[in-house]
């Protein structure tokens, strides 16, 4: 089988779809040989470059002749006939999007994370939801197969763009292969200096944006012990004036601390280093955050709403994310039982394994 990918993310992002679609293409190089892989992008300069290059039977397809000159016109429109010259039996649209164009006889599959600017549309311009809308109807209206990353992304497809449930197949993800490799004492405790950590820490990630709803993990420090701290850590947006607001509101400016430029390579020790994680955001397709603390063996206390529950399951305690009190109750449940909810992490986590989340995908393909 020839397969194709839109793999621009695959290049470009750091985190979150990039990770997906790295993740996606590196396991079904890797435990299907066989099969030759594509990856369709503008450009293969980035952090990336270099990250496929141990699979034979991966090749980069980038724009050609007059092309060059509009890579993202290619992306849209040229990668149809691309694929054709190619001869791609199936083509992957890894993050919400597939080609115009793209040949009447291959397979179509396309990944869906969230409708986040369906439920949250005050929270993107103008411009941006009408884009993603056209991109989004478009790939599901085309696609053979829609991947759904949740059980709650697979409802919401039903229900904002009538996708048929036949159509659509909830294969989870997975986190970035750093979460699956041991954190080293040498590490740890570079971090802790390079970070200038507190002796013991919650740690709440993720951009600080209205929906990760940061405020109220804020606001539930002030019930907790005063030797507990909070790390943040996430890109700064607007929101975050309300943020340092619930700081002041709460008197714990001594105990609250913001990384907004923390390497991603240190993640796996600031999660190991924290005493919990908390992660009361509204609503997510995934949750990735959460899995990544379960891998690293830190408890997670998460929001009971959207997908959190599926992916934390019973390795999690869940609380209301609009009720500090109940974040903090669950917090002090989780500190006061740490060792057993960490156990149920690593088994929990075991569940969303990268090779099973591939074989899963490929699973996809094979459907007729």
């Amino acid at each position: 089988m020839i397969i194709g990918f839109d793999a621009k993310r695959a290049f470009k992002n750091n985190t979150g779809l990039g990770n997906y679609s790295r993740m996606v293409v590196s396991g079904i190089a890797r435990l299907h040989p066989e099969t030759r892989l594509l990856l369709f992008t503008p450009s293969r300069k980035g952090n990336y470059s270099s990250f496929f290059e141990e699979f034979d039977n991966v090749v980069i397809v980038e724009p050609t002749g007059l092309w060059r000159l509009f890579p993202s016109l290619w992306r849209t429109f040229g990668v149809g006939f691309a694929v054709r010259r190619h001869k791609v039996d199936l083509f992957h649209g890894l993050s919400h999007e597939l080609p115009l164009a793209l040949p009447k006889g291959v397979k179509k599959v396309v990944t869906m994370h969230d409708l986040i600017s369906w439920r949250f549309p005050g929270q993107f311009h103008f411009f941006d939801r009408l884009i993603y809308r056209v991109k989004f109807s478009h790939a599901c209206r085309v696609a053979d197969n829609v991947v759904a990353v949740s059980r709650q992304t697979a409802a919401d497809l039903t229900s904002f763009l009538h996708v048929p449930q036949e159509k659509i197949k909830v294969v989870y993800q997975s986190c970035d292969n750093i979460f699956f490799t041991p954190v080293t004492d040498e590490k740890r405790a570079d971090v802790r200096r390079r970070y200038a950590l507190p002796s013991r820490y919650l740690l709440c990630v993720g951009t600080i944006e209205e929906r990760k709803n940061q405020a109220a993990a804020v606001r539930a420090m002030a019930l907790l012990p005063d030797d507990l701290h909070l790390v943040v850590v996430g890109r700064p947006t607007a929101y975050f004036e309300k943020v340092q607001a619930a700081v002041r509101e709460s008197h714990v400016e001594e105990r609250v601390h913001f990384l907004h430029n923390a390497l991603f390579s240190d993640f796996p020790a600031l999660y190991s280093e924290a005493q919990a994680s908390v992660y009361v955001s509204r609503f997510e397709g995934f949750g990735i955050p959460v899995l990544e603390s379960m891998r690293c063996g830190t408890p997670v206390v998460a929001a009971n709403c959207s997908s959190l529950p599926e992916v934390g399951g019973d390795a999690a305690l869940y609380a209301d994310p609009d009720i500090p009190d109940d974040i903090a109750k669950c917090v002090g449940s989780v500190l006061g039982q740490r060792e057993h909810y960490s156990t149920l992490c690593f088994s929990q986590s075991e569940k969303f394994s990268p090779d099973k989340i591939s074989e899963e995908i490929y699973g996809v393909y094979c459907v007729e």
